[in-house]
């Protein structure tokens, strides 16, 4: 993961001024020291130097903040900026597990729509998984059928846009059970929609297909 960092560093009224790291110590060569130099080598290297002549090392997941103690050796001017930055970095791992939560919700509500109306997706297709995910050596299969020519179906939901790696993904399921059930097999994905990355590999897989999903919402006036 890149991480971008940033100097803090003590103003003349005594709040935390932030800056970006190279182009700060660019500007203020009296921090050069300790062979610490901007051009030729990484961020990393800087803040391990900064870090082992006294400057405090703050990490949030994608940015690095590097404080400068103040005259008496002191990182309490920038308590404050540093509550918050936490804050907000803690707020935004908060936003990404809800937005993982919501998305498992909805995969879970359409395998459920599907498996009462599998043939919504195409004629022909029985569920043969009992009713719940098939376990495989690739992982666990969203819903198993097989298809009109009695081929195996293997169904790989997306509840947002199917990413470049579904595709490897489905195809791990196809071998797993192709396998073991020594059949013939074949693939759906279901996504809300397909990048063009998407669209242009599954061409090339005569076995495979994308299929996009939509929401109908009804609508009645409640009196």
């Amino acid at each position: 993961m890149i991480h971008h960092h940033y100097i803090i560093i003590k103003g003349d009224n005594g709040e935390p001024n932030q800056f970006p790291l190279k182009p700060w110590l660019r500007l203020n060569t009296e921090y050069l020291s300790k062979g610490i130099d901007p051009d030729n080598q990484s961020s990393h290297k800087i803040r391990r130097l900064l870090v082992q002549i006294g400057w405090r090392l703050v990490k949030t997941d994608n940015e690095v903040f590097i404080i400068k103690p103040d005259e008496d050796g002191k990182y309490d001017y920038a308590n404050k900026l540093v509550s918050e930055i936490q804050s907000e970095d803690d707020a935004d791992t908060i936003e990404d597990e809800e937005a993982l939560e919501i998305t498992f919700s909805l995969e879970k509500d359409l395998q459920t729509a599907l498996r009462k109306n599998i043939n919504s997706l195409e004629k022909g297709l029985v569920i043969i998984d009992d009713g719940k995910e098939r376990n495989t050596e690739a992982g666990r299969i969203d819903i198993t059928a097989r298809d009109a020519k009695n081929r195996v179906v293997v169904i790989e939901l997306k509840a947002i846009d199917a990413k470049p790696e579904v595709i490897a993904q489905t195809l791990a399921y196809m071998e797993a059970v192709k396998s073991v059930d020594k059949v013939d097999v074949r693939g759906i994905i279901v996504a809300s929609g397909f990048p063009d990355r998407v669209k242009l590999a599954a061409r090339q897989i005569s076995n495979l297909k994308l299929v996009k999903y939509a929401f109908q919402f009804n609508f009645n006036v409640v009196e």
